[in-house]
């Protein structure tokens, strides 16, 4: 069986959808299926190309038996809606030209990046081959939620598009159940939307010892460090994140950033203006990386803000945190809130509540309380383990070969 997997990210980009698709493929290509990943040159979230990477028409090669053909596409920074769309639809149509050339028997195309799924579509029909839609993000709807564009005609339009694609896809893979019900809501066939959480590597995320050097070298020893790593964007509301800090008085508690996005120079600039010495900031690290730093953590932020949108998703950050026992203080409601709630692996909060927010941290100074959400957490990560899941994905495209 031969797999065409489109996508706009893979590693070495460490955002949630290259990490979920390159787990994915890797386990499919060791129950020997024929992967090949059409992406881009990694330059996610700063728009630059990693280092060892060019942006040229065309490139090949092999990740862990997967086949990735890297395309051209025009490259900015993860900020601003014309551009990213510009970035988002040049390699709609790099990876559909590309497609023609390669044989395969079934198409996959990831979401949020929404015109991965048009050349999915296109390719399907010329190639006559079945094709796959992976709903990752309510697209374009987040971009109302953000008030990335107010241009109504123009929003109306894209959701026009995104129902039809919905309903012509063979299959959609949803990783939410909250995506499946709107879907069903407005006329998709229920029978072709199974939903495959996200999850985590438990080979690469268990539970480790705290990182002693790494906490001498950040200054963080005997801090109790509340952490957050991933992309700093419009949605995930850390600026609300900053000025709540700075009503805390118990100066052993201190906030880490890890990564880098459209958000994070503002940030910078708001941590200065807000005086905050208990709050530090760092630029993304590999994959690979990723564990050394949650070990130091205490526990996990996961933080998204106000939007009924909000909370049909379910933040990929929150399984590799608990497959590491690290208790998640969550500020997302719906099916994350259910999820945390559900197996006790953190403590909620209204998104942009300060007062919840503070109390949520007071909470979890308390060692009983803490070491049962790690309990909680170990549970939680056994559920979601990333392997099971991908063949369970796997069993699903089969069927519709």
């Amino acid at each position: 069986m031969k797999i065409l997997f489109i996508t706009d990210n893979f590693p070495p980009e460490v955002n949630a959808p290259a990490s979920r698709t390159y787990e994915h493929c890797k386990e499919w290509v060791k129950e020997g299926i024929d992967v090949t990943v059409l992406t881009c040159f990694p330059n996610f979230p700063l728009g630059k190309v990693y280092e060892g990477y060019k942006n040229k028409l065309y490139q090949k090669e092999t990740i862990d038996g997967i086949k990735v053909i890297r395309l051209w596409s025009y490259i900015t920074q993860n900020k601003g809606f014309l551009k990213r769309s510009l970035d988002f639809l040049s390699f709609g149509i790099s990876s559909f030209f590309a497609g023609l050339f390669l044989k395969y028997d079934v198409i996959i195309a990831t979401s949020p990046q929404f015109f991965t799924t048009w050349s999915a579509y296109g390719l399907s029909k010329i190639k006559r081959k079945p094709w796959v839609f992976e709903l990752r993000d309510l697209w374009p709807e987040s971009i109302k939620a953000v008030g990335a564009s107010k241009n109504e005609k123009l929003l109306k339009f894209l959701e026009k598009i995104e129902l039809g694609l919905y309903k012509d896809a063979n299959l959609i893979i949803s990783v939410t159940d909250s995506f499946k019900q709107n879907l069903i809501n407005r006329g998709v066939n229920a029978k072709k939307i199974k939903i495959i959480y996200n999850g985590a590597n438990l080979e690469l995320f268990k539970p480790k010892p705290k990182n002693e050097k790494l906490l001498k070298k950040l200054n963080l020893e005997d801090k109790f460090i509340i952490g957050y790593i991933g992309t700093h964007g419009m949605a995930h509301g850390l600026d609300f994140i900053l000025k709540s800090a700075k009503k805390i008085k118990n100066e052993k508690i201190h906030f880490l950033f890890i990564g880098n996005g459209a958000e994070k120079e503002n940030l910078l600039k708001l941590s200065e203006q807000l005086n905050l010495n208990d709050v530090t900031f760092l630029s993304s690290v590999p994959k690979k990386e990723v564990p050394d730093y949650l070990s130091i953590i205490d526990v996990s932020l996961v933080n998204l803000k106000k939007s009924d949108l909000f909370k049909t998703v379910i933040p990929s950050k929150i399984f590799e945190s608990c497959a590491m026992e690290k208790p998640i203080l969550l500020g997302v409601e719906g099916e994350s809130k259910e999820i945390i709630t559900k197996y006790n692996a953190g403590v909620c909060y209204e998104p942009e509540n300060e007062e919840e927010f503070l109390k949520c941290i007071n909470k979890l100074q308390d060692k009983a309380l803490y070491t049962q959400l790690q309990k909680g957490c170990k549970n939680l990560a056994i559920d979601f383990d990333r392997k099971k899941l991908a063949k369970k994905m796997l069993n699903y495209i089969k069927e519709i070969r």
